[in-house]
């Protein structure tokens, strides 16, 4: 990027910062190096003209040993997608993600997980005392929630533990309400965070209920069916707000999907808005249609596919300020590598030019527009 050249006055003020907010942010890093009048033009690029947006992060496992993972990401201030070269993570089970950012590998000895925004710091623990298979796994404050999704043959099928990241230690709660015991695994169950408690909502019947990590308690149950139609929901939260997403008909034949904002004391549902219906073909399956859908969340921004295959597209909604929503959709650039042996994972993050100048300043990360 040459904004000065040879002989030619300088660029600077409002037409400087116009042209920066061009760039896309991982060339943002090394210029505002350049010296501070331009990192504080970068800064007020930033701030005023075109501010860092939430990053859809694809990370691709590869089945095979080493189970090497690739990294791509959606960076939508400047629509480019980025392949992210970094250093292989320390293989304990298949990666999983939770509620946008929560990255995991649970064993039977050990639980590995990363929840910073670009997932660079990765906390390598002893597993919980009770053996799970597809447990429900939450950050929540200083705690990491699992609960549920246990093999036959453990006691307990609802079994909550809760892992304290300051002391380190694994403490046992209140097994998960009796209601859920034919669905307590993350196959069945949506779950959103807020800064102090863990909401769980069954995906089939709108179910809901809240678990407090300090109280070790549940609290529920909330009816979350704002539309007695819906057949599939999941949820999120972000910005301070606690979303629901719903799809109306059956698998074979979705109608509608709509999104609702919900009350996280009264568990009222407000509808935002609805996904245009040329959208929703693009989240169906040759083979399964419609039967549910993977969402990620950040910030005013929401992320879907589908979530029985590799997904050949991706759709996006923004939620404006002042009400309605923003669609669209793009081509999903960790599908076009055609090895439908790998594992997928989502996770969504607002990445900030901070965020980036240090993973870059590590030096071992890099990281490249796809053109």
């Amino acid at each position: 990027m040459a904004i000065l050249l040879e002989d030619e006055a300088p660029i600077h003020g409002d037409v400087l910062e116009t042209i920066l907010s061009h760039v896309p942010l991982i060339d943002l890093v090394p210029a505002s190096y350049v010296s501070k009048s331009w990192s504080r033009a970068i800064t007020t690029s930033l701030q005023c003209f075109n501010k860092p947006k939430p990053w859809l992060i694809i990370h691709t496992q590869c089945t095979r040993s080493p189970y090497d993972i690739s990294v791509r990401a959606y960076d939508p201030r400047s629509h480019v997608w980025i392949e992210i070269s970094q250093p292989s993570i320390k293989y304990v089970s298949a990666l999983r993600s939770s509620h946008s950012n929560l990255l995991y590998m649970l064993s039977p000895s050990k639980l590995s997980f990363s929840f910073d925004r670009m997932n660079i710091t990765w906390h390598h623990v002893d597993a919980p005392r009770v053996w799970r298979t597809d447990p429900i796994v939450a950050h929540v404050g200083g705690s990491i929630i699992i609960a549920g999704g246990t093999c036959d043959f453990e006691d307990d099928p609802l079994a909550v533990e809760v892992y304290k990241t300051e002391t380190r230690t694994w403490e046992t709660c209140e097994s998960m309400p009796a209601i859920l015991k034919d669905s307590a695994a993350s196959t069945w169950l949506s779950i959103a965070t807020t800064h102090d408690k863990l909401i769980v909502a069954e995906k089939f019947t709108g179910v809901t209920y809240c678990f407090d990590p300090k109280l070790k308690k549940w609290a529920g149950p909330y009816e979350l069916r704002p539309d007695a139609r819906i057949f599939h929901s999941v949820i999120g939260f972000s910005n301070n707000r606690l979303i629901l997403i719903g799809m109306i008909g059956d698998a074979e034949n979705v109608t509608r999907l709509k999104i609702w904002k919900v009350d996280t004391e009264s568990f009222e549902c407000e509808e935002l808005g609805e996904m245009p219906s040329e959208l929703i073909k693009k989240l169906k399956s040759e083979t399964f249609g419609v039967s549910s859908i993977s969402v990620c969340l950040a910030g005013d921004y929401a992320y879907m596919s589908k979530s029985s295959e590799l997904a050949e597209e991706i759709v996006g909604c923004e939620f404006i300020n002042g009400g309605g929503i923003r669609w669209w959709s793009m081509k999903n650039e960790a599908a076009g590598d055609g090895n439908r042996s790998e594992r997928v994972v989502f996770s969504c993050s607002v990445i900030g030019l901070g965020d980036l100048q240090r993973a870059m300043s590590l030096g071992n990360r890099k990281f490249a527009l796809k053109l």
